[in-house]
């Protein structure tokens, strides 16, 4: 396994203790967790904290993986296939996360499009590889990807310390990573659209 694979591994890891640590109940198991700071009136509990430090962390491995893997020409269809699995685990199981707590303001309809879209788009991909085609990534992806983690991120943190000057930066790339997600849902229809609709179907 290379360099890249490894991080990526890293990241589903990494993911997978970020799930538990959101979704244990340390109170009904006894567990008393020290109140986090308060920010404009708002608690900030040490599990979002740490949380947060955990999914930054998982986030840089998602920029090192590929950048290592192109740079040394490590490129795999193993950790093609790794590092999208390994994204979505990150981000979309903790949209789904902060999306079901009110202590967050993630609206709902963040979650449900950017999974929808990506259930569309797999669907697409795997549609391409059964005739033998190879969907690349486009740059409306990258960049909805990109701006969904830089809103996670500061949701972790209760959006400091653009909270302090009541900026909605948060919600401003989670909505614009929403937005972007439907954009590039409907290029990738676009570009392999040939794919999708079978001519001999007419």
């Amino acid at each position: 396994m290379n360099l890249p694979n490894k991080l990526t591994i890293t990241r589903l890891i990494l993911s997978v203790l970020i799930i538990i640590i959101l979704c244990t109940p340390f109170y009904d198991l006894g567990i008393d967790i020290p109140k986090g700071p308060v920010i404009e009136g708002n608690e900030l509990p040490w599990t979002y904290i740490v949380a947060g430090v955990l999914f930054v962390i998982a986030s840089i491995t998602d920029y090192l993986d590929g950048h290592i893997a192109r740079k040394r020409g490590l490129v795999t269809n193993t950790g093609k296939m790794l590092d999208a699995i390994a994204d979505k685990v990150l981000v979309n199981s903790v949209l789904i996360i902060l999306a079901s707590s009110s202590k967050n303001g993630v609206h709902v309809i963040i979650p449900v499009i950017i999974v929808l879209r990506d259930i569309i788009v797999n669907a697409i991909k795997m549609e391409a590889a059964s005739r033998g085609k190879v969907v690349a990534a486009i740059g409306s992806g990258k960049i909805k990807t990109a701006a969904l983690m830089i809103g996670i991120t500061l949701k972790f943190f209760g959006n400091m310390p653009f909270e302090l000057k009541s900026w909605a930066v948060a919600d401003f790339f989670l909505y614009f990573a929403t937005i972007m997600s439907i954009v590039s849902m409907i290029q990738y229809y676009k570009i392999n659209k040939k794919l999708i609709i079978d001519e001999n179907s007419k």
